[in-house]
């Protein structure tokens, strides 16, 4: 199936199957009970799990394939979406011209620092590319105003030249279907939300997912892989490893910068602090909590962690205390100190315990969970096929 083998196929499927059906997927509880909270299926939340997802498949070719970790990512993120609002000033707002434009620019500019960064390799390439990130940051923020507007941020003003604007709408739009579109279905207390700009976002998510899937498998993937196993070795062999490295450099910032003007089509504002260090860190800490290596790990890690941003961070007093209203003050006002610390703008608290617990039971990240739970679950149908083949043996059936 589309040159995949059987197992990747079904691998392919399942994220299919997963990222169509999300809407219901992401609401299991009413609209009005209280544990609605944590429900994820609204259009903000759904679009970032794929965007990140995307940002994360891209940052999995060079980390997860060679070993070599970039703290500069966030710089192709952010140089995306800068790409892509600029086409919205200048053309319109149809998505055709600013993605394609987004992922040549972070392309070209990831060519750049590649070819300077991948002379080192090790903490000295990890460092370079968070120099080349934080310059980035600076030069958007203060350096090159006229650019990217610094602080403020880049937007779309009605003074815009717009060539090709027309008749259409003044919002990102995908020949003519609106990105902010959304239906609602409504089933008893339930509310599903169908958000275009999800659906637009997730195929090209799919398309991503399998393109690093063909390049795991291709013999380049392979090649990739020996060079982390020991690229001093392959040296020697005559080979010249740096090309394949920067091939997987690019590729990986031509996701980054898919991310980012996907980020800018859900909303056409973009500012510097998307090149910030920290957004780079966010990216290593999907991949690695997901699974380094792995095909499905980045999108469960940019999920993961993108659900414990908008979930917990809304959590407050106000709704711990309609949680504990039950019990007695006594009990209700210790507990909801306590649940304080680690919600609203102490969730980065929940997140890095949550990190240190994967990193401490699942080196593998969320994947190797996941396939510790289908082990034992193969290994007790095995036990209790096991056991019935030697109660059929005891027991013979009378003839």
């Amino acid at each position: 199936m589309l040159g995949l083998n059987s197992k990747d196929a079904t691998l392919f499927f399942i994220v299919i199957l997963m990222t169509m059906l999300a809407p219901f997927l992401l609401n299991p509880f009413p609209a009005e009970s209280a544990m609605a909270q944590f429900n994820a299926g609204y259009p903000d939340l759904m679009q970032r799990f794929v965007i990140y997802g995307i940002f994360a498949i891209g940052f999995n070719i060079l980390f997860g394939l060679t070993g070599y970790l970039s703290f500069g990512h966030a710089a192709f993120l952010g140089v995306g979406s800068y790409a892509a609002v600029w086409m919205y000033k200048l053309l319109n707002f149809n998505v055709i011209y600013a993605l394609p434009v987004a992922v040549i620019v972070a392309g070209l500019f990831s060519v750049v620092i590649g070819y300077v960064s991948l002379r080192r390799s090790g903490i000295y390439f990890s460092i370079l590319t968070l120099a080349f990130a934080q310059m980035s940051y600076n030069l958007a923020y203060s350096v090159l105003t006229p650019i990217t507007n610094g602080e403020t941020g880049l937007q779309v003003y009605n003074n815009d030249p717009q060539m090709f604007l027309g008749d259409g709408p003044r919002n990102p739009h995908f020949f003519g279907l609106e990105m902010r579109t959304n239906a609602q279905l409504d089933l008893g207390a339930w509310t599903f939300n169908f958000p275009l700009g999800y659906y637009f976002a997730a195929i090209l998510m799919l398309a991503s997912f399998y393109l690093a899937i063909r390049i795991f498998r291709s013999p380049m993937g392979m090649m990739l892989r020996a060079i982390k196993s020991n690229q001093t070795r392959m040296s020697y062999t005559g080979l010249n490893t740096r090309p394949y490295m920067l091939a997987a450099f690019v590729i990986s910032g031509m996701y980054a910068g898919l991310a980012g003007g996907l980020l800018a089509a859900m909303d056409p504002l973009t500012g510097a602090e998307r090149m910030q260090w920290t957004a780079s860190g966010e990216v290593v800490l999907m991949t690695i909590l997901g699974g380094v290596g792995t095909l499905l790990g980045p999108i469960l890690g940019a999920g993961f962690i993108k659900y414990c941003e908008k979930i917990f961070s809304k959590i407050n007093e106000n709704v711990l205390h309609r949680w504990f209203e039950a019990l007695p003050d006594w009990i209700e006002n210790p507990l909801v100190w306590l649940f304080a610390r680690f919600v609203g703008e102490g969730w980065h608290l929940t997140l890095g315990l949550l990190f240190m617990l994967v990193v401490i039971f699942l080196p593998g990240g969320l994947v190797q969970g996941g396939q510790k739970i289908g082990a034992m679950f193969r290994r007790r149908n095995k036990n209790a096929g096991g056991a019935e083949a030697r109660a059929a043996q005891q027991n013979p059936p009378a003839e």
